[in-house]
């Protein structure tokens, strides 16, 4: 038969299941503490990871943007002194050829030379029209010279072209223009050829002819030019 409890092991017992319940609730309570970190330190890590790949593709980005920036900066300051060089050669070539447009009156000065070279810009016109009569228009003040170079010019063609004869007529109805710097003008076709050969001209033909040329002298080959004139 059993016996009852007294009140002494009653309140025993009670104690021993009181202090094992509390620690059994105790070491829920770490169990779910330590759970806890560990889910807080793997959304910590997954926090801070997305954190930094934000930061660092911001980051990317921003760094392409500079970049583009940096090259588009580079670029257009390269294109602007490239302007400002080629601008400033074209002054230079355009000022050359001005001195040599007003040297050309001084071209006239020496009789002897000047007549010489009427009577060839005569005989080029010749060769070119390839008639028996052609005109000659000048300036009024060269017509003394030019008497004696189409006289020239008229036996030396004869002489080339194995006695051929040819007319040459100068035309002092219609001189050159005011302002012309000399040569001439030599007329064929029935005054429908006009070869102008006045030195004015010539300068024209030699700018264009030859400024590759001159270009190169003054300012060197251009390593980055694919096409040449």
């Amino acid at each position: 038969m059993a016996h009852a409890m007294s009140d002494d092991q009653v309140a025993g017992e009670l104690k021993k299941m009181t202090a094992f319940i509390r620690q059994e609730a105790l070491e829920k309570a770490k169990e779910i503490q330590i759970k806890a970190d560990e889910e807080f330190a793997i959304e910590k890590s997954k926090l801070v990871r997305q954190e930094t790949s934000s930061i660092d593709s911001q980051y990317e980005k921003k760094f392409k943007q500079a970049g583009m920036s940096q090259q588009i900066t580079r670029s257009t300051l390269a294109n602007k002194t490239r302007i400002k060089v080629l601008s400033a050669r074209q002054e230079l070539l355009d000022d050359l050829f001005e001195q040599a447009r007003g040297k050309l009156a001084d071209y006239t000065e020496d009789k002897g030379k000047y007549q010489e070279l009427c009577k060839n810009l005569i005989l080029e016109g010749l060769y070119a029209l390839n008639e028996d009569k052609v005109v000659v228009r000048a300036r009024n003040a060269d017509y003394d010279v030019l008497k004696r170079a189409m006289k020239d010019a008229k036996e030396e063609y004869k002489k080339s072209m194995e006695g051929r004869e040819v007319h040459l007529e100068l035309d002092e109805q219609n001189p050159q223009p005011e302002g012309c710097s000399g040569g001439v003008s030599v007329v064929g076709g029935g005054g429908r050829i006009d070869i102008n050969n006045t030195l004015d001209e010539r300068l024209k033909l030699l700018e264009t002819d030859a400024l590759p040329m001159v270009r190169t002298s003054l300012f060197g080959k251009n390593e980055n030019r694919r096409f040449h004139d």
